[in-house]
């Protein structure tokens, strides 16, 4: 089929093309030009649907294509084949017209039985990694309970970003998040990533690392399986998380962190307490605090009502007890008391000076003393 020149000198609107003519006519031009051809890559994402049928991307180091391979292919191939593994396919080129997207149509697959590069690079990565103790169990640390100072290292145009400060805003307002500019794909995402972990420890009262990406391709999120991003995010000094793809996307960074989160969201919720859930636990605290402390009031005004009782009784039979004693005293001083002697009938002469005259010789004539009577004093003078 000839395709109009929109420009010829004959060109009429009669000579326009809608969208599914060209995409009719360029499917036509790739399957007049190729027939069944054999391709050697890495499978990538390959998913079985309802149907049967199964959608898979064939990748080398410099390129990929869409493949589909319909339900009776496919139920000979056995199980679907794992991300990473080399295969050879045999399959038709074409169009697949509703989304205009070159795809190859396989009907045959069959594994290498070899890994793809790329997956053997990951597998050697992986394989260090864990030969130097960074996937250890031992080494991870726990969250911070209430940062206040987040950095996030992460593209400031992706989604992630905006996910993680709408969740923080949300949950925890008072933290401030620190972004840590990055690419986070393509040539030269690996050194900004690990340039950015290692400003992360020059960061100033930082409690707590993100290191996030949205979802993608494999092939997109290969920089958080690189050995240097992985090293650098575990010389880390604080606390991190990563959050890397979707939540069925798992990179080795994944494995390194201290925490994984599905997500940039999941991220953000498990680095910042929830405020609502906070004030809920506070004002529980509060009435729990409450509830004690009138309790405890409670049990001690009752105790010390207790105690006063005890005391009262204690004081009162002392009291009683010194009484009856000083009774006892005083009965005996009484019974010994010269004014006792003086009301049976006798006297008690004294001098002036106040001494006591016992013999008659004290009685010179004219002497005046006094005679101490139980009732008073009588004067008198001796003839």
């Amino acid at each position: 089929m000839t395709l109009p020149l929109p420009f010829a000198p004959n060109f009429s609107t009669r000579d326009v093309l809608t969208v599914s003519q060209l995409a009719a006519a360029v499917k036509g031009l790739i399957e007049q030009s190729f027939g069944p051809v054999w391709v050697r890559g890495e499978i990538l994402q390959c998913r079985s649907w309802s149907s049967g049928h199964w959608y898979f991307t064939l990748r080398d180091g410099e390129a990929q294509v869409k493949c589909c391979m319909w339900r009776t292919y496919a139920a000979r191939s056995g199980r679907p084949p794992a991300d990473g593994t080399e295969v050879f396919v045999l399959g038709t080129p074409g169009l697949y017209e509703a989304r205009g997207e070159f795809q190859l149509v396989v009907t045959r697959l069959l594994p290498t039985s070899a890994l793809g590069d790329q997956q053997r690079e990951f597998e050697r990565v992986k394989e260090a990694l864990a030969r130097d103790g960074l996937f250890d169990p031992a080494r991870k640390r726990p969250l911070p309970r209430f940062p206040s100072r987040i950095a996030v290292v992460t593209s400031t145009d992706g989604a992630a970003l905006r996910d993680i400060v709408t969740v923080t805003r949300k949950r925890w307002p008072c933290a401030t998040l620190l972004v840590v500019a990055s690419r986070v794909q393509g040539d030269g995402a690996t050194a900004d990533l690990v340039a950015a972990l290692r400003r992360v420890n020059r960061l100033e009262d930082i409690e707590l690392c993100i290191l996030a990406r949205g979802g993608g391709a494999r092939e997109d999120l290969a920089a958080f399986n690189d050995e240097g991003v992985c090293r650098a995010l575990a010389a880390v000094r604080v606390p991190t998380v990563s959050a890397v793809g979707h939540e069925t996307d798992v990179s080795l960074t994944d494995l390194v962190a201290d925490v994984r989160a599905a997500t940039p969201s999941a991220a953000a919720e498990l680095a910042c307490a929830d405020r609502r859930e906070v004030l809920r636990l506070a004002a529980d605290l509060a009435a729990r605090l409450g509830n004690g402390l009138g309790r405890w009031t409670r049990i001690a005004g009752e105790r010390l009502e207790r105690t006063a009782d005890r005391l009262q009784a204690a004081v009162e039979q002392q009291v009683e007890r010194h009484s009856h004693r000083a009774e006892r005293l005083g009965a005996r001083l009484e019974a010994l008391s010269p004014l006792r002697v003086l009301q049976r009938g006798y006297a008690v002469a004294q001098d002036a000076e106040g001494r006591v005259l016992r013999r008659r010789a004290d009685f010179p004539p004219g002497l005046p003393f006094t005679l101490r009577v139980a009732d008073g004093e009588v004067p008198a003078h001796a003839d």
